[in-house]
């Protein structure tokens, strides 16, 4: 089998990067097919960061950035990996969101795998066709995208982003993820009038059709691939799902338990400095949806696990929604509202953000509701006024729905303030200092929730790893973050972070008996932390595993990265001889050996013809 006959899809993780060597190039056969330069990582970086500075706004950056993920992961993720705070705006939050709305517009190459509503009968057929093993896929149906509605099938931006980011901060191999879209129909008439949308054109399935829909789809997911993490993501209605699979499948729900986590690890640290123990505090949350509701729960088990009572610690909470304060009395409630539904507003309904906050004087503000500007100047300065120093969280994406600004946050607070925010805001200057704003991204806990799912081979993700995960993220500050005020650690050492969260993880996968790899619970958590490293996709070290290897098949000695060649890598006058490479015919065969070339390729040196991968 010659490499031309592998699908070109199957070949973008290393045979086109102009950091191989020139007998890497010779034996994958693409040799003349690249520019004659052995680069460097650092010219690959420089060059792709010069035209993506020269883009002219954030969905360009975002086109071009699709286009270098899928022509070369290697290279996208090397360049992730170094600038993840600069990168992450533009392929996930705020960015995607825009790239969501756009989708079938922007439409160029596949990526990821659509199962529509059509199929249903047939979809262990359909998964069939993904050539590549699983380890874990996020899935949507498009039903509520971020804070901008139902999107349909164009809601597929937001798998392929979250899942760059499982690889980015986790360290899984972008080879073993799944973007999945369920075409399960949209309300949106708008959409399904547009001569460009490429989903179905029928309105969205009703509740019943669609369960019967995801249980066959849970159901050929998990026959394929075992041992599959499974996350669901911006479903309008997220909660039945989640508790009719969450004990049968490895699968969580990052809208609920992601975003819970993350910003109960933000908590955890601002109420270390506020100086307001648990007991005392009074959290105001403008948004009783599954995220607002989401949160609140895991909050609760940091004040039970603080020594107060489950009731004591859910009369903590005051949630507002479009009516405003949820009470019992106020008339018929959405089920999952009820728990934290107030009874003792003695028959007074309080109608908006600003009587609730003068009814509770809350230590806590909270925004998950998408109203951006909903903190006005005068609540957040009636929050100072209350408060030394006010928790004050506008959780909302994109940034322009966020509830409030760092800067208005800061001004109206007169700096006492300890935010956290769900989109990203500049550093400000204040009061001679430079302010850095916490940012309560969920990629803080989601990649170490699935990487560590995937290492202990859990059979479930329960409730006390994801608590873990927030846990974990609370300790991983510095001292030289914890000094300014920090609630979370530089996004910059994400890595770092993602393994102390898999750890914990995997720690309460332990605890909970629900891990399937039980050698892990003999070893210490410096082992553990290492083991968890050498788990990790690194793109800077892929160039060297895969010329490492063409080393030993063609029997010269190992190389670094193949870069001493240098800018003039090709052979030629004045250049040294480049060693002879065998033809692949020659090469020893590739049969029977762990190879990274078979794992990235599927190639098996075995002469098959149809482009199969292995393992299928």
């Amino acid at each position: 089998m010659l490499r031309h006959d592998i699908p070109i899809f199957l070949r973008r993780y290393t045979d086109y990067d102009t950091a191989n060597s020139i007998e890497a190039r010779k034996y994958l056969k693409t040799y003349g097919l690249t520019p004659p330069a052995v680069e460097s990582h650092d010219q690959q970086a420089a060059r792709c960061m010069a035209i993506l500075d020269a883009k002219p706004s954030p969905i360009e950056k975002y086109r071009y950035l699709s286009v270098l993920r899928n022509s070369n992961a290697n290279i996208f993720y090397r360049l992730l990996s170094a600038n993840v705070k600069e990168l992450t705006p533009l392929i996930y939050t705020p960015t995607v969101g825009e790239a969501c709305q756009k989708w079938s517009e922007l439409y160029t190459f596949p990526e990821g795998m659509y199962l529509s509503y059509s199929d249903k009968g047939h979809l262990h057929s359909v998964i069939q066709n993904w050539p590549h093993e699983v380890e874990i896929t996020v899935v949507t149906d498009g039903s509520r995208i971020l804070g901008l509605g139902d999107l349909g099938i164009n809601g597929m931006g937001i798998p392929v982003g979250k899942l760059s980011l499982y690889t980015a901060c986790a360290g899984i191999h972008p080879k073993k993820t799944l973007p999945l879209c369920l075409d399960l129909g949209t309300g949106n008439e708008e959409l399904r009038n547009d001569p460009l949308y490429m989903g179905s054109r029928r309105p969205k399935v009703t509740p019943d059709e669609e369960r019967e829909f995801l249980d066959e789809m849970m159901s050929a997911l998990t026959e394929r691939w075992p041992s599959i993490v499974i996350q669901y993501e911006d479903f309008k209605n997220p909660f039945p799902s989640l508790e009719r699979y969450q004990n049968t499948y490895t699968m969580f729900n990052d809208d609920i338990q992601g975003t819970g986590a993350v910003i109960l690890a933000g908590f955890i640290n601002a109420v270390k400095q506020s100086g307001t123990p648990a007991k005392d505090q009074r959290a105001v949350f403008l948004g009783a949806g599954s995220a607002g509701v989401g949160v609140a729960k895991q909050i609760v088990q940091f004040f039970i696990n603080e020594g107060l009572t489950e009731d004591q610690a859910r009369r903590c909470f005051w949630l507002v929604d479009s009516q405003g304060l949820v009470a019992h009395d106020r008339g018929k409630l959405a089920d999952h509202k009820l728990y934290f539904a107030r009874d003792d507003n003695e028959g007074k309904q309080y109608k908006s953000l600003e009587e609730v906050v003068e009814y509770v004087k809350p230590t806590i503000l909270m925004g998950l509701s998408t109203i951006g500007g909903a903190f006005t100047p005068q609540i957040l300065e009636k929050m100072a006024t209350m408060n030394e120093r006010p928790v004050v969280f506008p959780l909302s994406n994109p940034s322009s729905k966020s509830e409030c600004t760092f800067e208005d946050a800061i001004k109206y607070t007169k700096g006492k303030c300890l935010f956290a925010s769900g989109s990203p805001f500049p550093t400000l200057h204040h009061d001679g200092k430079d302010l850095v704003p916490g940012q309560g991204n969920n990629m803080y806990v989601f990649p170490g929730i699935g990487m560590g799912a995937i290492l202990s081979k859990s059979v479930s993700v329960t409730q006390n790893m994801i608590y873990a995960s927030a846990e974990a993220l609370s300790t991983a500050l510095l001292p030289e973050e914890v000094s300014p005020n920090w609630l979370y650690p530089a996004i910059g050492r994400i890595r770092d972070v993602s393994v102390i969260v898999t750890r914990g993880v995997i720690r309460a996968a332990q605890r909970d008996k629900v891990d399937r790899e039980l050698a892990l619970r003999n070893i210490g958590d410096e082992e553990l932390d290492q083991y968890i490293r050498e788990r990790m996709y690194d793109p800077f070290k892929e160039g060297e595993r895969v010329e490492n290897e063409i080393a030993e098949l063609v029997g010269r000695p190992a190389s670094s990265t193949g870069k001493e060649a240098g800018a003039n890598g090709a052979a030629g006058a004045g250049q040294p001889q480049q060693p002879r490479v065998k033809a692949v015919s020659d090469a020893v065969p590739l049969e029977g050996k762990p190879t990274l070339l078979r794992e990235v390729t599927g190639y098996t040196g075995s002469g098959a013809s149809d482009g199969t991968p292995s393992g299928r």
